[in-house]
């Protein structure tokens, strides 16, 4: 009890200061309390409503998630452009036209709550709220907000979706440029390499043994026609060697031999006028003729020349065919004349195969090649084209997303309930920002009390002697006033004390009537720290 009673004859003592602090905070809370202008307050709810159309059956390019295009709306609505064009509209702050720019800004955005509600299997909820000085203040700056978020999130889904849609257009159309230069890379390079493409390669085998096996057919004509010239020559040669023969026969007797000569050269001449030299029937005439003659000669003793010799000197060309001189016997004259110029043919016929067979080796040859970077040609183009596609695919879908914005059939922001014209102030609350200005101003002046009392250190009593020196003192003696000090002392309390309590209030009324307006300084105070009373 003791101890009770020392701490509370100090803080009678300390009485006054007390009273200065809780006296003026109290005060200034009434005066605030008493003069801060009514607020009315307006609210506004928000739903993101999920799409319209199944992703199934088109999807949108547009995949948000509902709580950040909440947030994004959040952040470009309470822009400082948007606000001052708000401001600038609506009176939408106390003393609007005293405040600068930035501070109008921090006003609005310390009246405007907005509050983002979501969960599994829920739909997300915003709920907005503006405090403004007039009813049609409050309302006015909700429907100001709404359009602007309905415009906003409009705004950003179609861009979004429109952005999308030309990226993939920009891709169509490059890669249809590169798909078009490879296709006119592998154009010109096929133009180029015409005869040694792969895919011709069978053709050009084929073609080759055909004009290899023609190869062989014109020489074996060639050697057969140079057959035949040899034995015509030789039997020219035979018939001038047995042209006596011939004049015996008129004058004389013939001898057997001789005479069967003569009967197969009359029917070789009849064949001839029927059947062509290559006749089987006139080849095997001319070797009857031909052993005959050699069975003739040998009786007779004439010998015959060479082939090699006989050929010189008939004059024959490189190839054994005699030219076109003149023999005594015009048919076979005729005979040779025709045989060649068939094998003249041939032997064309002959050069001209041998030039494509070595173009159709050459080209075999490069094939494989042409073949390799044919197919990296191919594979870029076949990648290409998958690319092409797919970007097409995506086009389209990009396409059908954007359809889906500006038709609003996507994810979007609606309405639940919009702002209302509020019909009575919300705030302030007058008797709890008095008394919470009391309960501070008292707990304030406690606090001083205690702070002053725990920053002396000086001896008041037996009990801190021993405290500071360790010596327990023998005897107490108080300090005794007279009767005068007593009043003197009790008198200059009771007049500060007066003055505190009468002084404080009207010091404080005459602050906020003279030079600044407390509710003023409450609000900027508020609008600071972001808070509404």
């Amino acid at each position: 009890m003791s101890d009770v009673r020392f701490y509370f004859s100090r803080f009678i003592r300390r009485l006054h200061w007390f009273l200065l602090v809780a006296v003026t905070i109290s005060a200034a809370s009434v005066i605030v309390a008493l003069t801060l202008p009514p607020s009315y307050e307006s609210d506004l709810r928000l739903i993101v409503e999920s799409k319209q159309i199944p992703d199934n059956l088109a999807e949108s390019t547009v995949s948000t998630p509902a709580l950040e295009q909440l947030q994004i709306v959040q952040q470009r609505l309470l822009t400082r452009e948007n606000l001052l064009d708000i401001a600038n509209d609506i009176t939408a702050v106390h003393n609007q036209s005293l405040l600068n720019p930035d501070e109008i800004v921090r006003a609005m955005r310390a009246q405007t709550r907005v509050r983002s509600t979501s969960g599994r299997d829920a739909a997300t909820l915003m709920d907005i709220s503006f405090e403004a000085p007039s009813p049609q203040a409050a309302a006015g700056v909700l429907n100001a907000y709404l359009t602007l978020i309905l415009e906003e999130d409009a705004e950003f889904r179609t861009a979004r979706a429109v952005t999308t849609m030309e990226f993939f257009e920009q891709q169509v159309e490059r890669l249809g440029e590169d798909l078009d230069a490879k296709s006119r890379e592998i154009l010109e390079f096929k133009n180029g390499n015409a005869d040694a493409l792969p895919e011709t390669l069978n053709y050009r085998m084929a073609e080759l043994s055909r004009l290899e096996e023609r190869l062989t057919t014109i020489d074996a004509d060639i050697e057969n026609f140079q057959g035949q010239a040899e034995q015509l020559l030789r039997l020219a040669e035979t018939q001038n060697q047995l042209s006596g023969l011939n004049a015996t026969a008129a004058g004389g007797t013939l001898t057997p031999r001789q005479q069967r000569l003569l009967q197969l050269e009359r029917e070789l001449e009849e064949m001839r006028g029927v059947y062509s030299e290559t006749n089987p029937r006139v080849v095997q005439q001319l070797a009857r003729i031909e052993q005959l003659r050699e069975a003739i000669a040998a009786e007779l003793g004439i010998g015959t020349a060479p082939q090699g010799e006989a050929t010189a000197d008939d004059g024959t060309s490189e190839n054994g065919i005699a030219n076109l001189a003149q023999t005594d016997n015009p048919m076979l004259n005729l005979q040779l004349e025709g045989i060649g110029m068939r094998v003249a043919t041939l032997a064309s016929q002959r050069d001209e195969t041998l030039r494509r067979v070595e173009e159709l080796r050459g080209s075999i040859a490069r094939t494989p090649a042409n073949a390799l970077q044919l197919e990296a040609l191919e594979r870029d183009y076949l990648n290409t084209q998958k690319q092409y596609n797919a970007a097409s695919d995506r086009l389209s879908s990009a396409s059908t997303g954007e359809r889906i914005e500006l038709l609003s059939r996507g994810q979007r922001i609606t309405v639940i309930e919009p702002p209302a014209v509020p019909s009575a102030p919300t705030r302030p609350n007058r008797i709890k920002l008095a008394g919470a200005g009391i309960a501070t101003g008292i707990l304030a002046g406690l606090g001083l009390v205690f702070l002053l009392e725990f920053l002396n250190r000086s001896v008041r009593r037996a009990d801190d002697i021993v405290a500071h020196f360790e010596v327990m003192p023998i005897a107490t003696i108080p300090y005794v006033r007279s009767s005068r000090q007593q009043m003197i002392d009790r008198g200059l309390k009771l007049a500060l004390i007066l003055a505190i309590l009468v002084g404080g209030p009207a010091l404080i009324y005459a602050v906020h009537e003279f030079y600044m307006p407390l509710d003023l300084v409450a609000e900027n105070t508020m609008n600071r720290l972001g808070v509404r009373w």
